[in-house]
């Protein structure tokens, strides 16, 4: 089943009001708990996928148990695109059909991982850390490139990492889940640690460069996309 999602009516309309929104909630992010240990529990992916020619976006959330990575119970959402691509705002494109997506669930997501940033982030509050203080949930982001940031490459070997840096501050990581394979860049979002981040990105990617999470929301929310009516 999907949920088709309405716009909330006080959502922002200009960059200026996004970046209000962000500046008002940024300071609620938690950094200072361990999160949920690895191979405990859910692990929940969310991913969006977007039509801008006939003004749709479809979100999927994935739960899978932790410790097999089996598929425990998935959800779709689709609705209007509900704010326009600006970079370093991309949370207001996404996040009312992912909190739908979330809230169809019929179990608890535990963690959740976003295909994008947390703290990586210009301003520091990405989707992850975004979405995690909307729900109070445990989040990370991981992102298929570094954004603005740099990087050492790590070494060959899955599992080494080197810190993502603005100037001197970390802010996330580069993490090669597989061997010789270009690396994942891992960042907190809310009421996780960077080290229990990076073993959960590690435990969830057995096989590819991706989490499982990651992959198997992005088929959801593409599926749901092509069988969505126009906006």
């Amino acid at each position: 089943m999907t949920t088709t999602v309405r716009i909330p009516e006080s959502w922002p309309t200009t960059e200026d009001e996004a970046r209000a929104i962000q500046d008002e909630l940024r300071p609620r992010v938690v950094l200072d708990e361990p999160g949920p240990p690895p191979g405990t529990g859910h692990v929940t992916g969310v991913d969006v996928a977007y039509d801008d020619e006939r003004d749709v976006v479809a979100a999927a959330a994935v739960v899978l148990d932790a410790a097999t990575l089996d598929v425990v119970a998935a959800s779709t959402a689709v609705g209007r695109i509900s704010f326009p691509y600006v970079p370093g705002l991309l949370a207001f494109r996404e996040i009312p059909t992912v909190l739908a997506a979330l809230a169809d669930l019929p179990c608890p997501p535990g963690l959740v991982v976003c295909d994008g940033y947390g703290l990586a982030h210009p301003v520091r509050f990405g989707l992850a850390s975004h979405l995690g203080v909307l729900t109070g949930l445990p989040t990370i982001g991981v992102a298929k490139n570094p954004f603005t940031f740099t990087y050492a490459d790590p070494a060959p070997a899955r599992g080494s990492s080197s810190p993502l840096l603005a100037g001197d501050e970390e802010v996330g990581r580069a993490l090669r889940t597989q061997q010789g394979v270009k690396p994942v860049y891992v960042s907190v979002g809310h009421r996780v640690d960077l080290d229990t981040a990076c073993a959960h990105v590690l435990r969830l990617t057995p096989r590819y460069r991706l989490p499982e999470s990651t992959r198997l929301a992005d088929a959801r929310c593409r599926r749901a996309l092509r069988e969505a009516p126009g906006g």
